[in-house]
């Protein structure tokens, strides 16, 4: 049992750790100025008529 303890702290320890960098990668990807651009397009995609 102490095998399963000391696995499920280190899955608990580091999905969190990837979870936290995915979703600050994201966050950063999301607010560059470069994808500026990409992002008022898309926005305006359901607005445009055919």
């Amino acid at each position: 049992m102490e095998t399963y303890a000391f696995l499920a702290n280190i899955a608990q320890t580091w999905g969190f750790a990837a979870f936290f960098i995915g979703f600050a990668l994201a966050i950063f990807y999301a607010l560059m100025p470069s994808n500026k651009d990409k992002f008022d397009k898309a926005s305006r995609i359901p607005l445009d008529e055919d």
